[in-house]
């Protein structure tokens, strides 16, 4: 690529002086312009080379420009999923390269993904009911030391998990992803592996990217072959998880679950999700913390010195 005879603009959801390393607008030719999803576009769409899309402002926001954006070579997310942004990506030319967020939300995530884990195992919820109400809930509680964890979804983020779930004690780490393969900690079984490994797991966690073969991937199957008192974890997509099927567990109190994703999102008020036994639910708030930002900064200023330079973009998910 290179910026000989095409559009110049650069659409960013950060103000472009608060991001250091971008290449200087004189000497690179691109022209900033800021937009992080309000009602007017800050240029002519058609104008934009390289589209960062606002982070957290769903789908509806992240494809309106694109349909006008007839000169784009580049569209970036902040987030690690692209569901948001896929469906209109059929009004895009060809050859436009589409990069997710790989390397902003693994620390975070994995983060959360813990603290859920620990949480919803050690009875954390019920002891902070138990403050409010100035009640003195002692008593025995399940260990992370010693389970067995299934991660679904192995790729950075699903790996940022496990090197966080390493001092733990843990009994068993098993991998799965789309296809097989060797990692430094050990195999990656293929998805078809699965069903045979759900009954052995007391935490699976799903990290997963939202796709057509992942969608309700957590469905009645799925978590009927959980075991007795299995916890699921989701900080991947709320419709990875059947929340219908997963209801009719928790409600049996068969399964526990916590949720940082939930379809639908945001959970209204009045949803059975709220309120059923075993359930945890945080706010979708697995990559929104202060590691967010700087990570974000450092990645559009990678991204966008690959492109000054004609070189390709890294985290490439799909080209049109």
């Amino acid at each position: 690529m290179t910026l000989d005879d095409i559009a110049a603009d650069v659409w960013l959801p950060i103000p472009a002086d608060e991001i250091d390393g971008l290449p200087a607008p004189g000497a690179s030719g691109l022209n900033y312009r800021f937009w992080d999803g309000g009602p007017d576009f800050p240029a002519d769409p058609a104008r934009c080379a390289f589209y960062v899309v606002p982070y957290m402002k769903g789908e509806e926001i992240a494809v309106r420009p694109l349909a006008g954006m007839s000169s784009v070579r580049v569209v970036q997310t902040l987030s690690a999923g692209v569901d948001h942004v896929t469906p209109g990506i059929d009004a895009l030319r060809s050859g436009v390269r589409l990069c997710n967020a790989r390397g902003v939300h693994e620390a975070s995530t994995a983060e959360l993904t813990l603290a859920l884990i620990l949480a919803s195992l050690r009875g954390i919820p019920g002891f902070v009911r138990g403050q409010d109400a100035e009640e003195w809930r002692a008593g025995f509680y399940p260990a992370l030391a010693d389970k067995s964890v299934l991660i679904v979804g192995y790729g950075s983020i699903g790996a940022a998990i496990e090197d966080r779930l390493a001092p733990f004690e843990c009994a068993r780490i098993v991998r799965v992803a789309r296809s097989a393969r060797t990692t430094a900690r050990g195999p990656v079984l293929p998805l078809t592996e699965l069903a045979a490994q759900l009954p052995q797991a007391d935490v699976v966690v799903l990290s997963t990217p939202l796709t057509p073969e992942t969608r309700q991937l957590a469905g009645a199957d799925f978590l009927a072959r959980m075991k007795d008192g299995a916890l699921l974890v989701n900080v991947a997509r709320g419709p990875v998880v059947d929340t219908a099927a997963l209801l009719k567990e928790a409600e049996s109190g068969r399964i526990r679950a916590a949720l940082d994703v939930t379809d639908p999102e945001p959970l209204p008020a009045g949803h059975p999700l709220w309120h059923a036994p075993g359930v945890l639910v945080s706010p979708h708030v697995g990559g929104s913390t202060s590691a967010f930002m700087p990570r974000a900064k450092r990645l559009i200023a990678a991204q966008l010195t690959r492109f000054v330079a004609g070189e390709e973009p890294a985290n490439v998910v799909l080209t049109t």
